[in-house]
Formats: structure tokens, C-alpha cells, sequence
């Protein structure tokens, strides 16, 4: 198992679990990103930046990705392109999308995309809560131990 993570859009505080997941773990986890990142220095952890463009970032993760690899998003249709990969799909507030919920999630999405394209003000995405990081970490450490 390797770890995925769309890193452009991972809050700090989840890509801080997932140093330390990495290294206690010692499962490679490379984070993808259209723009350079920084580590801590460890074997196990790795970044690759891609270049500037829509869904570059993700397409490489779904081009990488193999069955039983794990990947970090908020990105719905990324989480459903690697689930239909064979790979896992956990999102930074803990929540493991699946064949049974992926579908459900994508037609959620496509209709909040419809109400804002028609002017509907559809509120903003709330903050990481202490229980959003408390269930990532529990969830992550679920599969690593799973899946190890």
C-alpha cells in the first residue's frame, strides 16, 4: 500500500497526521501538487509537483494509484476515479467513500455545482473541526493497521 495525497488542497493540520502516520507506519506517502512542497525529511515521505492546469494534480494520482492504495481527498471525482481503480479514498474529515456512497456524494456535488452556476448562494465549506481531524486520524490509522 502507498499513500496518495491531493496535497494543493490538504489542510496542514491533515498533512501533519499523515507525516507522522508515514513514519510510525512506514508506508511511502507522496503528496502531489501543482506547486513545490516541503516535508520533513524521511524515506517514506515524497512530493511531486506536476504542472499548472486543471485536474493535473488528480489525473496523476489516478495514473499512479494501484488496487489497494490509499488515497487522501476532498475531491469527489478523484475519490471516485481511484475507487474505480481498485484504490481506498478517505477524505480530510475522516470520511472513507465507497462504491455505495461515492455515487450519492457525485450527485450532491453536480447539484450544489447547478444551484451556485444559477446564482444560489450555497453557503461555504466549514472549517476542520476538532472531531473532522480526531475522525481523519482515527480513520487512517483503521486502514494503515487494515491494510499493513
Amino acid at each position: 500500500m502507498q499513500i496518495w495525497v491531493d496535497a494543493d488542497a490538504c489542510p496542514v493540520v491533515i498533512k501533519e497526521i499523515l507525516y507522522r502516520a508515514a513514519q510510525r507506519i512506514q508506508v511511502t506517502t507522496t503528496f502531489v501538487a501543482n506547486q513545490g512542497l516541503r516535508v520533513p525529511p524521511s524515506p517514506f515521505l515524497k512530493t511531486l509537483q506536476v504542472p499548472k492546469g486543471f485536474d493535473v494534480a488528480d489525473n496523476e494520482i489516478v495514473q499512479r494509484c494501484q488496487p489497494g492504495d490509499l488515497v487522501i481527498t476532498g475531491d469527489i471525482p478523484l475519490a471516485s476515479e481511484s475507487i474505480d481503480k481498485g484504490a481506498l479514498a478517505l477524505n480530510p474529515r475522516g470520511e472513507l467513500y465507497t462504491k455505495e456512497n461515492i455515487r450519492q456524494r457525485l450527485n450532491m456535488r453536480d447539484f450544489m455545482d447547478t444551484l451556485r452556476a444559477s446564482g444560489m448562494d450555497t453557503g461555504k465549506v466549514p472549517s476542520l473541526s476538532q472531531q473532522d481531524k480526531q475522525a481523519f486520524a482515527n480513520n487512517l490509522d483503521r486502514i494503515l493497521v487494515q491494510n499493513s
